[in-house]
């Protein structure tokens, strides 16, 4: 059951607004959920009220458990379309079903080079954050990637397999991000050649797994992904499904293996965005927002730079420097637009910030973004 921001929710951050529903429906008080969460009764009423707003998972986690229900019906995903890009990402959802059903169009023709070539236009859309770029290529690029695998020349077949595993997972992932995941499942499903599990299939399914609640089942499948090797950004994954789990202790020792094991800037900036998101999680604000100042924004890619600028946003507000905090989100959407808009916790600031900010310039600039993204 999915409630849309353009609908039935009320007031509050839309998380907080979902909330409302829903204890109202089942009847819950919110003395009995704060029972159920072990989260106090005027923190409920501040969600509720657009006074609060959820920013950690782990959170997001305890309060949809409490009510038996989905994290995406708390976030309100898959959200209605707000503009026609928007409405392009979401309609990847039904292409991508017509492939797994087989009822789209035959087979393109195709070689290995074209393939590996669209894959990595993939990857590089991906790395950005655009949405938009990944859900107009990525049907055809599945289309292809199965084509391709079957028809490959015996001494390519390997590299046309990998190729098709990279292009399931990415489309797996945009799934994720946009809310439709029983369908990601089933691409990870479908990713899976007959040989041992590819670590890039686990890794997917560890983050879908965190976005659902679950970060005790992420941690099977990072323990698995462990055993085969091969992804440097593992440990990163592990330390964020420890965090959500509230292990902290865990989470940093993990973060301190990866640093130790860091031989580039990039790999060492990953693990600084890193910190920051796996704070938001265990750690006060003051402490998000100096792991933050210390990230190398500029080794990260657009994708990487707008999740720290939105975690830093959402620290800063609770510092009670919403001006600050405007202006990083505001920096985090003119990077990956559809990324930031698309993202529940971004958009619950895009909810509460324009009123608490006081320069009117920056509460507008936040109110433009809220509007384009849908939520009032």
């Amino acid at each position: 059951m999915r409630h849309d921001e353009h609908g039935d929710q009320a007031g509050g951050s839309p998380i907080g607004g979902h909330l409302a529903l829903w204890r109202a429906r089942r009847a819950v008080s919110v003395e009995e959920l704060a029972a159920r969460t072990m989260i106090s009764p005027s923190r409920l009423a501040d969600l509720e009220g657009g006074r609060d707003w959820v920013d950690r998972r782990g959170e997001l986690a305890v309060l949809a458990g409490a009510m038996r229900l989905d994290a995406g019906d708390l976030t309100g995903q898959p959200y209605s379309p707000a503009d026609e890009e928007h409405a392009t990402v979401r309609a990847v959802a039904f292409q991508l079903r017509r492939e797994l059903a087989e009822t789209g169009p035959a087979p393109p023709m195709g070689s290995v080079e074209d393939l590996d070539a669209r894959t990595a236009r993939i990857l590089a859309a991906e790395a950005a954050g655009d949405e938009h770029a990944l859900a107009l290529a990525l049907p055809g690029l599945i289309r292809l990637g199965d084509a391709v695998a079957q028809t490959a020349p015996t001494a390519a077949r390997q590299r046309a397999a990998e190729l098709r595993v990279r292009g399931h997972v990415a489309a797996a992932g945009l799934l994720r991000r946009v809310g439709f995941r029983d369908l990601a499942w089933m691409l990870l499903h479908r990713a899976r050649p007959g040989g041992p599990e590819p670590v890039s299939v686990l890794a997917e399914e560890a983050r879908l797994l965190i976005d659902m609640g679950l970060p005790e089942f992420a941690l099977s499948r990072t323990e698995r992904a462990r055993d085969i090797g091969g992804d440097p950004d593992l440990r990163l994954l592990e330390a964020l499904a420890n965090a959500a789990a509230g292990r902290r202790e865990a989470a940093d020792r993990l973060l301190r293996q990866a640093l130790g094991q860091a031989r580039d800037a990039r790999a060492r900036s990953a693990v600084s965005a890193a910190y920051v998101v796996v704070a938001t999680e265990t750690a006060s604000a003051d402490e998000v927002v100096e792991h933050a100042r210390s990230a190398d924004l500029d080794a990260l890619e657009a994708a990487g730079r707008s999740r720290v600028l939105v975690t830093a946003a959402s620290a800063h507000a609770r510092l009670g420097q919403e001006d600050m905090a405007a202006g990083l989100l505001v920096q985090a959407e003119a990077l990956a637009p559809l990324r930031v808009r698309l993202d529940p916790f971004a958009r619950e600031l895009l909810a509460v910030l324009p009123a608490r900010t006081g320069d009117p310039a920056a509460a507008e600039a936040v109110r433009r973004i809220a509007q384009r993204a849908g939520v009032r």
